[in-house]
């Protein structure tokens, strides 16, 4: 143990946020007041004190899965439902108090709900005088759980306002096969964060999905240091097969077949790029998306069948760039444009290969790391 244990960590959350928290637990406070106080007309008992630890969670640090709605509904409950059976069971007060909060985190746990606050909730049920302990039961319904709700819904709506994620759920977002494998790129971070939690073993106050995401973000931070030096005219390949918008649909699967490509750039007389036709676009009916019958290419063109708009590359972009579209976004191939003339394109095989041959020999220049084209 060491003298700098003791002081303060970087949170690092900027001014703004921290404004929005202080002002967002203003809100929420005196607005679950003035309902429970002047709304609903209550005399006494009409705000307790652990609220007050709530709102740091709810508006402060609305991502922390101890700030979620299940955590302040069901957490608060369960704890105020504890400290009134202590109060109840003992007449001792500092061993009633001891074992409302023992309790309340017990049943926190088990019913997946941890709240810090509950503790003060379950403590307040014993310590909190003879008008407390009067309400009984009626103690977990109001204040507690009214309390509870109005804040959250305070909550929500502030936190909505200002365009935070909340609640913070702990799912990603389903991949754009819509399977339950995780995107691509977080497969490999997916199965080391599973191994560092089981191992660590200990309570975390950030979700899985929020680790993950942070985790991802610093290694594609490093890849961009590495690969940073690559420009996308380094990988394309440059010998390129087209076709044009009258060409007859069946040209373009001959070209794709004998060339055994997937992808086929369409461009104009001035070799400018106005589109892009796949195998997917030749062999399934966007509308219906039934399989094409093959009589039905024979009468149609290129223009009828290719996709216009196109997602591109510019010839000295990044390589880093393009990673997370051919990854998550499940692109197959990027063409390469200069202003409008197509000077390349980039398929899956031109990023692996440039990508395997930098993490192999991370020192290469740009010219060295350069694949052979596919």
């Amino acid at each position: 143990m060491q003298f700098r244990d003791f002081l303060p960590v970087s949170t690092n959350t900027s001014v703004k946020e921290s404004c929005y928290g202080a002002l967002g637990a203003f809100v929420g406070l005196f607005g679950t007041a003035l309902l429970c106080r002047w709304g609903l007309g209550l005399e006494v008992h009409w705000l307790i004190a652990p609220m007050g630890a709530s709102a740091v969670l709810l508006f402060a640090a609305p991502a922390s899965p101890l700030a979620q709605p299940w955590s302040i509904l069901v957490g608060n409950g369960v704890s105020a439902l504890m400290g009134v059976l202590s109060a109840s069971l003992l007449p001792d007060m500092a061993i009633a108090s001891a074992l409302a909060v023992m309790l309340a985190i017990a049943a926190m746990f088990l019913t997946r709900s941890l709240h810090p606050p509950g503790g003060a909730v379950a403590l307040t049920a014993v310590i909190g005088g003879e008008g407390i302990r009067a309400l009984g039961v009626g103690y977990v319904l109001l204040p507690v759980l009214l309390n509870s709700l109005l804040l959250l819904s305070l909550g929500l709506l502030y936190n909505r306002a200002l365009g935070r994620r909340y609640p913070h759920g702990g799912k990603a977002a389903p991949n754009r096969h819509q399977t339950a494998d995780p995107q691509p790129s977080a497969r490999l971070a997916t199965q080391d964060i599973d191994f560092a939690l089981q191992k660590h073993g200990e309570l975390l106050d950030i979700s899985r999905q929020d680790l993950q995401e942070l985790l991802q973000e610093a290694q594609l931070h490093a890849l961009r240091g590495r690969v940073g030096t690559v420009r996308c005219q380094d990988v394309m390949s440059r010998d390129l097969v087209v076709t044009t918008p009258q060409a007859l649909a069946m040209e373009a699967w001959h070209l794709l077949s004998h060339h055994q490509i997937k992808a086929l750039p369409v461009v104009d007389e001035g070799e400018r790029l106005v589109g892009i036709i796949t195998l997917h676009d030749l062999m399934i009916d966007r509308a219906g998306h039934q399989p094409r019958a093959k009589e039905t290419l024979e009468h149609l063109q290129v223009a009828d069948l290719m996709t216009r708009e196109v997602q591109t590359a510019r010839r000295y972009q990044p390589l880093y760039d393009l990673v997370e579209a051919f990854s998550d976004g499940g692109l197959h191939h990027m063409p390469v444009v200069e202003g409008e003339q197509l000077v390349g394109i980039i398929t899956q095989s031109d990023m692996v290969a440039a990508l395997f041959t930098l993490a192999l020999k991370p020192g290469l220049t740009s010219e060295e790391a350069t694949p052979v084209s596919s």
